[in-house]
């Protein structure tokens, strides 16, 4: 049994940005133990995500937007996000992605029903959540999508696609940023269009801990984290939210289910 206190950051933690996570981490760390606050020396990456984000030593970790509002709310203490300075959105939110192949010459959203659907996992925001909202109006008789492929992961999805074995997916915002900077996939694809923006992945935090103070952590540990790793990162700064922020995100999504649902 885990005993100690536990960070993970693993949404955006790609094996070239382990280094700049790590001083970021360290940064923030520092500051939470300024605070008072139990912090581990270094982020855990072999708990599982899940497991991290209901656990009673949870200092910090960010989970999905969906999950947040549909299943965390109330269970854990929501810190805030980062600003990941994203073309299009308020600071703080983000979009996903819809790509597809660079040489596949149909255009608009609504050329692609009947096709098949690379989706990292069902229950993620910007992979699901915000996909379904998107095809949502052009559905008929409930359907849009001929098939699903679930991938496990946007960068299985993104290799899905330009591989051919599905013609779409949705990509967050910050991970298309990165895998046009990391992955040879990401320059065979193109944006079709993107999804509405929502506030970003969200820094949580465990019942009885300070939000306040780990929010007030991680906006100067941001702020003081070297320039290149910023922008490595894709950092900016931070933004505190509260619940309501990420309830929409539910509700959409159940408004969305009730004119269209994706193939088994």
């Amino acid at each position: 049994m885990r005993r100690g206190p536990l960070a993970v950051l693993p949404m955006y933690d790609r094996p070239e940005l382990r280094a700049e996570t790590d001083r970021l981490w360290a940064l923030l760390r520092d500051r939470l133990r300024a605070a008072g606050m139990a912090a581990p020396e270094h982020l855990d990456r072999a708990v599982p995500a899940p497991a991290a984000w209901t656990s009673a030593d949870l200092v910090l970790g960010q989970t999905c937007g969906l999950p947040f509002a549909t299943r965390l709310a109330g269970r854990v203490a929501l810190v805030g996000a980062p600003d990941y300075g994203l073309d299009g959105c308020p600071p703080g939110h983000y979009a996903s992605a819809l790509v597809v192949r660079a040489d596949d010459t149909r255009q608009g959203l609504a050329a692609f029903a009947g096709g098949t659907v690379a989706i990292n996992e069902r229950g993620s925001q910007s992979g699901h959540g915000a996909l379904l909202h998107a095809v949502a109006p052009h559905a008929r008789d409930g359907r849009f999508f001929r098939a699903v492929r679930l991938t496990g992961s946007h960068a299985g999805s993104i290799a899905a696609v330009a591989e051919g074995a599905a013609d779409i997916a949705a990509i967050d915002a910050v991970t298309w940023r990165l895998a046009r900077r990391h992955d040879l996939a990401a320059a065979s694809l193109r944006v079709l269009a993107e999804t509405e923006p929502t506030p970003c992945l969200p820094f949580i935090t465990a019942l009885g801990n300070d939000p306040e103070a780990v929010a007030t952590a991680s906006a100067e540990a941001i702020e003081a984290l070297d320039a290149a790793s910023r922008d490595a990162l894709g950092l900016c700064g931070f933004v505190r939210f509260d619940e309501a922020d990420y309830a929409p995100l539910a509700a959409r999504l159940a408004e969305a289910e009730t004119r269209v649902a994706l193939p088994d």
